[in-house]
């Protein structure tokens, strides 16, 4: 067994952020993985949260968003790359692993136990795993996944890797990172959170030029029709990829703004509400539409919408009065 640090999915303890009382409990499989392996390491990934302030309506879905690799890298010393896999997968892996980097692989949750009730053993996704500790003799794998740690073997190891069955000539083999753990350049917690005040001073300045619940609340308004008439799982998808992505987003950015007044940092307290509302309001919009569209009936969710739109413009006023340039 090869393990960057001894951990045990039976006491492992998440970190805060994923703590079940929040408003969104997970955000999404990327930043949620981010969030449990800095923990794990000994970091504090709230510093690493400028990022959300960024977040856009797309179109068609809202940003699936991630901790830049460069806010990584400044803050923690942690320096993430591309993992060329030309070779089998699993040498590969031990080979970062017995340097001290661990592998970020996207997979199919089919395998993975923690989905229980989702996708274990019954349906398909792609995910993105951070793979810690490997035995392959033994067929055991500890992995960070989501809000937490978790361990797998036998059939499951054989079936994620696709052990269990030939491989074929056309199959594209996992998009895979690693992170290479250089050493921590912070060597203060003031000299931290100035650095991260330097990371929120960027996001701000690639903030979205209008607001995007207004332009989320169009686009949802001509959705709804379609989603009513498409069923739960057409619902699902789009929750995760809309209301969930931009509700946890703004929920980490109210935890973030949080952390700042905790170490000094004053005038922050109205956007940190409008940003715990924001998070708090998507998740009631979620639970709304999900009502409409199992029940097939018309809402009209103009309201909560106009109320989101002044809640980002409060929001993003006040940190752009402070901090944008």
């Amino acid at each position: 067994m090869i393990a960057l640090r001894e951990l045990d999915a039976k006491t492992y303890r998440r970190h805060p952020l994923h703590d079940e009382e929040r408003t969104w409990v997970e955000t999404n499989c990327y930043v949620d993985l981010w969030i449990e392996v800095l923990h794990a390491f000994g970091f504090d990934p709230t510093a690493a949260l400028a990022f959300t302030v960024a977040i856009d309506f797309e179109g068609d879905q809202w940003l699936f968003f991630k901790q830049p690799t460069a806010d990584l890298l400044e803050l923690y010393g942690v320096d993430v790359q591309e993992l060329n896999i030309f070779g089998d997968f699993l040498g590969h892996a031990q080979q970062q692993l017995e340097r001290g980097r661990i592998v970020l692989v996207e997979l199919d949750a089919h395998y993975l136990p923690d989905t229980a009730g989702v996708t274990y053993r019954s349906g398909h996704s792609k995910t993105t795993i951070g793979i810690q500790s490997l035995d392959v003799e033994r067929k055991k794998l500890g992995y960070f996944h989501n809000a937490g740690y978790f361990e797998l073997e036998g059939e499951d190891f054989m079936g994620l890797f696709g052990l269990d069955r030939a491989r074929r000539p056309e199959d594209l083999v996992p998009y895979t990172e690693f992170a290479k753990f250089r050493g921590s350049p912070v060597k203060s917690e003031g000299e931290l959170v100035q650095l991260s005040l330097g990371q929120l001073r960027r996001h701000l300045a690639r903030r979205p030029t209008s607001n995007p619940i207004a332009a989320f609340a169009q686009r949802f308004s001509a959705d709804l029709a379609g989603l009513r008439a498409s069923g739960p799982e057409a619902f699902h998808l789009y929750a995760f990829a809309t209301l969930r992505q931009f509700g946890a987003a703004f929920d980490l950015t109210a935890s973030y703004l949080a952390w700042l007044e905790g170490r000094g940092e004053r005038g922050l307290t109205r956007a940190r509400e409008a940003f715990a509302g924001l998070a708090s309001q998507a998740k009631t919009l979620q639970f709304k539409t999900a009502r409409s569209v199992m029940l097939k009936r018309d809402a009209d969710f103009t309201p909560m919408l106009d109320e989101m739109q002044s809640s980002w413009e409060t929001a993003m006023g006040e940190l752009i009065g402070r901090y944008a340039r």
